[in-house]
């Protein structure tokens, strides 16, 4: 069982933050959000389990033929929606590590390492000065590390509840609660 950090005064960049189960912001409701910045000026990262059911190549047709034809593209968060940012990741001994925003040709090049994997989004999820503290301090979200097996789950709606519900058996119960309790 994964530990649920509780303080907030430290940056939380490289962690996840999970929606908590009676978010209601259709924004954000039973989002995993890898958090790529976290510091006095605000906060940003994508929200990685809202896939759009496309690859680069068929969104935009300058990618059709180049390596980048077959990146997943997800909805990455509501701040600026048309802009598409390529995100690779990589698990190493090491640790996790981030190339957020990157160029295509690098992330073309990345494609091609081992254990990286490159995905499109389009927009983020950013938090203003103070904004996402409170929002923390009012429970809103949980924030836990990044799990080991991140890069090997299915990056859809069933990543949330597979996250939340390994930081422990009443975590579980509420990721398996249906969206809609009145028809249960």
């Amino acid at each position: 069982m994964r530990e649920r950090r509780k303080n907030t005064q430290q940056s939380i960049a490289g962690s996840l933050l999970l929606a908590h189960p009676a978010m209601k912001d259709p924004n954000f409701r039973r989002s995993v959000v890898l958090m790529s910045a976290h510091g006095p000026d605000g906060a940003m990262g994508i929200v990685m389990n809202r896939p759009l059911g496309q690859r680069l190549g068929e969104w935009n047709g300058e990618f059709a033929l180049g390596a980048l034809a077959g990146v997943p593209v997800f909805t990455g968060g509501p701040v600026q929606p048309k802009q598409l940012l390529l995100v690779a990741w990589q698990n190493r001994a090491d640790g996790f590590q981030l190339h957020f925003g990157i160029e295509p040709e690098k992330a073309g090049q990345m494609l091609g390492e081992e254990g990286t994997q490159v995905r499109a989004y389009l927009g983020y999820s950013g938090w203003s000065k103070g904004q996402l503290e409170n929002e923390l301090k009012h429970d809103t979200w949980i924030v836990t590390d990044i799990p080991g097996d991140l890069l090997e789950q299915p990056q859809d709606g069933s990543l949330w509840r597979k996250v939340l519900g390994n930081l422990g058996e009443e975590w579980r119960l509420l990721a398996d609660e249906p969206d809609d309790t009145s028809r249960n």
